[in-house]
């Protein structure tokens, strides 16, 4: 970070101000001494109450958010199948295997069947610990089994009571960094109550519990607070090696807890690339950072099985690429300013070709289409891809994954947190840059050296751990604008910033040096004194809208949901496959252990193409065509949903039926222009169509279900039909078809009649 600090030419200060000083130090800078291992009794009390006010705010935020969840679905008061239908999408799809895995008679049983899995995908057995990031509830389950917790705690408690816990330790690893960059663990405190003020912005978990960010974003709070203890300087050697393994274990929990870890490491390992090429870390903490990553990713892909989307992951290409070209090309930090540019300019070059390079020739190696789908996405949103491609246009058409909306940052405002998160960069990035230009000058070297600045008495400098994470916020940034939904990488550590400016020496520094009014009482007074006021503005501004927000009560309400998961439970074959949307046939595989065509886990170029075809169902498609895509997946029941059909929270173009319509190309529905090379379909939407139960429709499904939401049918089996000249008295259809045709003429349609009919099909 940038510091002002006296000139070795300047006057000398007394010795005995020194001693005074030092007595008379803040308890921030005896808690910063602490961090150094210079431990005093002062610095052992200050550095107990700041563990505890930081355990204590993680313990608050994991209450808060198992009280907003309790209150909002009344869990402890509804049903069980209520229960597990609020897993809504992909969180119930995870949450089954965890349900799975403790119904199983064994563990190793449990562990052989996901490893074995014909249920989530008909016709098809895969290794579900290869394919998902699951292992989480593989650990949760033989943990339940091993506790002695039975007995007064149900397993889908213990589920999501893990869960929740896992965000007291994300808003502790929050604290612990910004109490690591400031000295104080007053920034600390700010930090967490700022992220628990912007529940909305900083987490989804209370009603997204098994989502796979919520796993693993503790673990990526703890990776980034080990780094920046990492690049302290003066830390020791015991220090530096017990930092690292716990660098390693969280990056590990991090890539082994969600599957879109490559992308998050890449964007780190740019970051880390960038602060390499400018000078501002060591290259030897680059390198060590960089090889566990490498490291990390090595063992997941051990761990799943020899998952070929790691080994063919831009993160592993570029990690690689940038040790092998750095070794080879050793003089790069040489020269003037123009001629460490050019290097670094044909050096960068080198490093995107071989990145690009390695991860194409593994792509082809392994024949790896698994994350083509995310590519495609990123080509579309910038304008380089094709618009209507069914994948891209489904992440597209999302608001999720379009631009961050301005009302963040209004919502942001409101809590104090954009003000000082602004002035932190506005101050730090120019000093950033001014040593930077400095190091590539060739003036000063090695990382967190000072630099001469300005002023006649004083240098700037920029400590490696603060240069990291001003980065690493400006990138993750830059990444939350693009894609809203990667704003929980971001709003985070924004509060760690944020804090770090109002409790940091450097700032304040700064801005009493412009006031030509620095000294260190006045420096010690603002440091206490602003967070104290802001808490106490927060503590007056949101308290009670807090204890509002906790006190309303609400309840799960489903009915519909409820009424279909209860027939297919008690009315189909437990080995009935079912093909439908994908966020229904994820609970319907956790409510009623089903087997499912398709489903939200979307990371899988096959699976991709089943659902296309699956969704059909949803396009202008004949009866014939859609029997025969969904007989190909294996599915005896097709669940057709109202909300898909006559879809209206989208606007025309991004309705699921118009990206059907546009992939098949079809002129979609509604007024609106067309493009031209897009043609009327010849036949009917088919959802709509087969209620109307025509000879086309009712030959080939049969309708077994439906109320005010749903609509099931049950797929027909088709009749062999044998040639007219072929055929002898003795081959004569049995008398009881004569009676089936019977009642089909005089049009009965009773649910006797129907059971006769499918048993006759079953014959």
């Amino acid at each position: 970070m940038t510091a002002l600090r006296q000139r070795k030419g300047s006057k000398a200060k007394d010795p005995g101000s020194d001693v005074q000083t030092r007595r008379s130090s803040c308890a921030a800078e005896a808690s910063d001494r602490t961090l150094h291992g210079d431990w005093t009794w002062w610095a052992v009390v200050w550095t107990a109450i700041g563990w505890t006010v930081g355990v204590c705010l993680g313990l608050l935020c994991c209450i808060y958010v198992a009280t907003l969840h309790e209150n909002d679905l009344w869990f402890s008061n509804i049903k069980e199948v209520e229960r597990e239908i609020s897993f809504r999408t992909e969180c119930g799809l995870y949450y089954s295997y965890y349900k799975q895995m403790l119904q199983a008679p064994t563990f190793q049983q449990g562990v052989w069947e996901l490893v074995n899995d014909n249920l989530t995908e008909s016709r098809r057995t895969i290794n579900l610990l290869q394919r998902m990031n699951i292992y989480q509830e593989v650990v949760l389950s033989a943990l339940y089994r091993l506790l002695p917790i039975q007995g007064f705690l149900e397993p889908i408690y213990f589920y999501i009571y893990t869960v929740f816990s896992l965000q007291a330790v994300y808003v502790i690893a929050l604290y612990l960094t910004s109490w690591l960059l400031s000295g104080c663990w007053l920034s600390g405190a700010l930090t967490a109550v700022w992220y628990i003020l912007n529940r909305i912005d900083t987490t989804r978990v209370e009603f997204t519990i098994s989502l796979r960010e919520n796993w693993s974003m503790p673990f990526f709070a703890l990776q980034v607070a080990a780094i920046t203890c990492f690049l302290r300087p003066q830390l020791r050697p015991i220090q530096q090696k017990v930092v690292v393994w716990l660098m390693f274990v969280a990056t590990l929990g991090f890539c082994l807890t969600w599957q879109f870890n490559q992308f998050i490491l890449l964007v780190q390992a740019m970051v880390l690339y960038t602060l390499d090429c400018l000078d501002l870390l060591s290259p030897a903490q680059v390198t060590c950072v960089y090889l566990v990553q490498l490291t990390s990713l090595l063992c997941v892909w051990l761990l799943q099985f020899c998952n070929s989307m790691i080994l063919g992951s831009l993160a592993l290409s570029f990690i690689t690429s940038a040790l092998f070209v750095r070794h080879f090309q050793r003089g790069v930090k040489s020269g003037g300013l123009l001629a460490r540019l050019g290097k670094l300019f044909l050096h960068s070059c080198l490093v995107l070709s071989l990145t690009l390079s390695i991860n194409y020739l593994a792509k082809q190696a392994l024949q790896l289409r698994s994350d083509e789908h995310i590519f495609k996405f990123i080509k579309s949103k910038v304008g380089l891809g094709p618009t209507r491609d069914f994948d891209a246009s489904l992440y597209l058409c999302e608001e999720a994954f379009g631009l961050l909306p301005f009302d963040t940052f209004e919502r942001l405002a409101g809590t104090l947190l954009v003000y000082p998160y602004l002035g932190t960069l506005v101050v730090l990035l120019p000093m950033l840059a001014l040593v930077a230009l400095r190091h590539l000058s060739g003036q000063e070297t090695g990382g967190g050296e000072d630099l001469k600045g300005g002023a006649e008495d004083t240098v700037v400098s920029m400590r490696p751990d603060v240069a990291y994470n001003i980065v690493h916020s400006l990138f993750y940034g830059l990444l939350a604008f693009s894609t809203m939904r990667m704003k929980y990488l971001w709003t985070g550590h924004a509060c760690v910033l944020a804090a770090y400016g109002v409790c940091g020496k450097e700032l304040w520094l700064v801005v009493l040096n412009v006031l030509h009014c620095n000294s260190k009482t006045k420096l010690r007074l603002i440091r206490y004194t602003v967070p104290i006021v802001i808490l106490g503005f927060l503590y007056y501004k949101f308290w009670s809208k807090l204890m509002k927000e906790v006190s309303e009560l609400r309840e799960f309400y489903d009915p519909d949901t409820v009424e279909l998961m209860t027939w297919i439970s008690s009315r189909t074959s437990p080995k009935a496959v079912f093909a439908g949307s994908m966020q229904l046939l994820a609970g319907i595989k956790l409510c009623t252990g089903r087997g499912l065509t398709n489903h939200p886990h979307y990371e899988d170029q096959a699976l991709r193409e089943r659902t296309r075809q699956v969704y059909q169902v949803y396009a202008r498609q004949p009866p014939d065509e859609v029997y025969r895509l969904l007989r190909e997946a294996g599915a005896d029941f097709l669940v057709l949903e109202d909300s898909i059909c006559y879809e209206r929270r989208h606007r025309r173009g991004c309705r699921l039926r118009d990206l059907l319509d546009l992939a098949n190309g079809h002129v979609m529905d509604g007024p609106g222009d067309d493009a031209p090379d897009l043609v009327p379909s010849p036949h009917p939407r088919f959802c709509e169509a087969i209620k109307t139960e025509t000879p086309a429709y009712a030959s080939l499904f049969t309708r077994a279900f439906h109320n005010k939401t749903f609509h099931v049918y049950r797929l027909k089996k088709k009749r062999k039909r044998k040639a007219a000249a072929s055929s002898s008295p003795a081959e004569a259809p049995p008398a009881r078809h004569g009676g089936l045709r019977l009642l089909q003429r005089l049009g009965c349609r009773c649910e006797s009649h129907r059971a006769y009919e499918d048993n006759i099909e079953s014959n």
